[in-house]
């Protein structure tokens, strides 16, 4: 009898077991109530936030004051990642780890989605080689068809919530929209065409509202541009009467300043968004906020006359 009272104690422990193990695979994207969604920097995980509002637990899998050209994932990041229901890329080769998730979790059911697909179209020059720029988020007419990719994630991987991802997403739309009509209108009477910035992000906002930017190095700001480089650099600003030279808040401002002293120029900051440091975050600030100091900030480099 206490043979027969130990086995099918034994059986009922294997079968609690199992049937808990089951439950915590079915529940494992999820945080409490909500859906978690790893994204994989700034921008896309600010879009990802304004579209799910309360309904998903979004990550950003690059750390506050951390560059994605160059960032690599830790142990946790991965973790995260595959306990994830959605992974939102920006797509365009801007995250070295982006290509290797991808293949690691093509038999997950983690949705991994690239919000600049079928929208980074313009190519720049790498290492001698023509690839795709990937910086779509810095055009806010850009911004919008990525947030309708990141929304068909959304409406995927979470059907019960999709009247409320729908609503989130055209408001910020209709904010993007906003935006882009205020660097339309902002842009659209300005003395210079041209700007020198710290590395090569703003090629859409430049095609968007018609002017060209000149980067002091390639798509990595981490690279060294060379001395021939320098020195083509410095007497185009010359030539051009160039008054500013701008640089990033998350690299070091050195090589603008020093640029800068060499035409008599003054700096300012334009930044590319891929990252915020944590006191910009603390103190509020966000992507439209950093977006229209970027406009103020062009509007006195190229001379335009406000509105």
């Amino acid at each position: 009898m206490k043979k027969i009272i130990l086995i099918i104690s034994i059986m009922l422990v294997i079968i609690f077991g199992f049937f808990s193990l089951l439950n915590r695979s079915s529940n494992e994207a999820v945080v409490g109530e909500k859906m978690l969604v790893s994204a994989s920097f700034y921008p896309v995980y600010f879009f990802a936030k304004e579209i799910a509002k309360d309904h998903a637990e979004v990550l950003n899998i690059t750390p506050a004051g951390a560059e994605p050209h160059d960032y690599e994932l830790s142990a946790k990041d991965i973790s995260n990642i595959e306990k994830s229901k959605i992974l939102i890329l920006n797509g365009g080769g801007l995250e070295p780890w982006g290509e290797s998730m991808k293949k690691n979790l093509a038999s997950s059911e983690t949705l991994v989605v690239e919000a600049g697909e079928g929208v980074a179209d313009k190519m720049m020059m790498e290492n001698g080689k023509d690839v795709v720029d990937p910086h779509v988020w810095l055009s806010p007419e850009l911004a919008e068809k990525m947030a309708d990719n990141i929304l068909e994630a959304f409406k995927k991987s979470d059907p019960k919530n999709v009247d409320s991802y729908i609503a989130n997403a055209a408001l910020l739309k209709l904010n993007l929209k906003e935006l882009g009509d205020d660097f339309r209108v902002g842009l659209s009477e300005c003395k210079k065409k041209e700007i020198i910035t710290s590395h090569t992000a703003f090629g859409y906002l430049a095609a968007a509202y018609g002017f060209s930017q000149i980067a002091i190095t390639g798509m990595s700001p981490s690279a060294e541009p060379s001395i021939q480089q320098l020195r083509e650099i410095i007497d185009l600003a010359k030539k051009n009467d160039i008054k500013y030279i701008f640089f990033e808040s998350l690299v070091s401002p050195k090589l603008s300043e020093t640029l800068a002293s060499e035409v008599g120029a003054e700096t300012l900051v334009l930044n590319p968004l891929e990252g915020l440091t944590k006191k910009e975050l603390s103190e509020g600030k966000d992507y439209f906020t950093e977006m229209r100091a970027n406009l103020n900030n062009l509007q006195m480099a190229l001379e335009c006359k406000k509105q």
